[in-house]
């Protein structure tokens, strides 16, 4: 029986989720799964973002599957010469509560709950727009761990006040989720006060079991060229690079007749996923790997594919690229390190993919070793080609077999309704508690707040 035919009578209210854009990416197909399954078990939901681009975003956010409202998408620009990232993203998100609010909109939805991600820092103003409504905020990790290029003495500077905001705004919501026991652990480590706060839950994301797996079957085994797939948005902290080395020390009379698919996320307004795309065919370049790149694939661009091309990069593909190629692929390798928790893992081994991962963060615990696929260390080149060489001379019904289990692992642990359920559950424990109302500070302490902020600007361009 379907998880909806058993779902609930819809409550009174709406669950209201806020995302800042909503591209394609893991955290953004996490609240494309959560919202769907949400709605799946009965409940209204509305989704708010500062961006959303239909010809850059999943199915459910253009199709009219969600109901996604884009707003503050300007006059603030996402950076300022590619500087001033996450300033530019609070004062987007502040700019879209404040609208929503003062619209009347939020309060015509009335919201029963609120799911909120990445961005903490307007989680005070929205307890203090709506304090009937408790929060429940998504941690997918710190991101005082995830900014970049911390190293100079100034940087550490510009990012301090945003350290702080990052903890202290947590701090207003009625309880964190977040994506795996790893994370948990991070978050725990990270900011040790918080637990006296807030309750810190595990929420795995999960992908959409209904789909067809029968795709992968005997023939798309053992077509030509073989596949390897890799599957990440152009970041460099991807490590996409390994997947190319180790490729690359494959013996080349054993990869004669395969290709290595670069699949992902790649947004050209982003600068670094131009450059790191740019950098991926220059590394392929210096192996002597053929390389060719397709913005869109259709019949057409496929015939236009260079025979002797090794490396294929696809920008951007939509889900049903991504599933051709889960289709036929032979191998997906998963190459981020202390990666969150790693939804490709999970949707290739649906498609009955063996898979190829970093022995560190999430995959760890949705990959079993040996079983599902493999685990080795991202530093180890070597052992990742020789992973990759031993499925080429595989037999095909070994790769079946580790296909098939790592589906039944998915459709056990990972599908829709359990993260649902899961989500479900968290929020309605949040709403059966009692919790003060914000106080007349409220207000003050958002102000202190963008001061903060207005003075880590000051710091990055003085």
């Amino acid at each position: 029986m379907s998880l909806q035919a058993d779902a609930p009578p819809a409550p009174d209210g709406t669950i209201v989720f806020f995302h800042p854009d909503l591209g394609i990416g893991g955290a953004e197909r996490l609240v494309v799964d959560a919202a769907v399954g949400l709605q799946q078990r009965g409940h209204h939901v509305v989704i708010f973002t500062n961006h959303c681009d239909r010809n850059h975003c999943f199915d459910e956010c253009r199709d009219g599957t969600l109901d996604v409202r884009v707003h503050g998408e300007w006059p603030i620009p996402m950076s300022i010469f590619n500087r001033l990232t996450i300033v530019c993203a609070i004062l987007r998100h502040i700019q879209l509560l404040v609208q929503i609010a003062l619209s009347g909109e939020l309060k015509a939805l009335k919201p029963r709950a609120f799911v909120v991600d990445q961005l903490s820092a307007g989680l005070p103003l929205l307890r203090f727009i709506a304090p009937d409504a408790p929060i429940l905020f998504y941690c997918h990790f710190p991101d005082l761990l995830l900014a970049q290029g911390r190293q100079s003495a100034l940087k550490r500077l510009y990012r301090l006040p945003f350290d702080w905001i990052e903890e202290w705004s947590m701090g207003f919501a009625q309880a964190v989720a977040v994506n795996s026991e790893f994370t948990k652990g991070i978050v725990a480590r990270t900011w040790p006060r918080l637990k006296e706060k807030v309750d810190t839950k595990v929420v795995y994301p999960c992908v959409d079991t209904t789909v067809d797996s029968s795709a992968n079957d005997e023939a798309s085994l053992s077509g030509s060229p073989k596949v390897i797939l890799s599957i990440n948005r152009f970041e460099r902290k991807k490590n996409i690079g390994l997947a190319v080395k180790a490729f690359a020390a494959i013996p080349e009379e054993d990869r004669r007749w395969v290709r290595l698919v670069l699949a992902g996320g790649y947004d050209p307004r982003v600068a670094e996923n131009v450059e790191y795309h740019t950098e991926l065919e220059a590394l392929a370049t210096s192996h002597s790997l053929k390389h060719h790149t397709l913005t869109s694939f259709d019949a057409a661009s496929f015939s236009s594919i260079p025979h002797e091309t090794s490396v294929l990069f696809l920008l951007s593909i939509p889900n049903p690229t991504k599933t051709l190629f889960l289709g036929v692929a032979r191998l997906l390798v998963y190459t981020p390190s202390n990666e969150h928790f790693g939804i490709v893992p999970l949707e290739a081994m649906l498609a009955r993919v063996p898979v190829l991962a970093a022995n560190t963060g999430g995959p760890v615990e949705t990959i079993q070793d040996m079983k599902t696929g493999w685990l080795r260390d991202p530093e180890d080149v070597d052992a990742w080609s020789a992973v990759m060489l031993s499925v080429l001379r595989m037999p095909d019904q070994d790769v079946r077999r580790m296909g098939a289990d790592g589906e039944e692992r998915v459709r056990s642990l990972f599908g829709r309704d359990n993260m649902a359920l899961r989500l479900e559950t968290s929020i309605n424990e949040i709403l059966s508690q009692k919790y003060a109302r914000p106080s007349l500070l409220m207000p003050l302490s958002i102000v202190i707040s963008l001061l903060l902020a207005v003075l880590a600007i000051y710091i990055q361009i003085s």
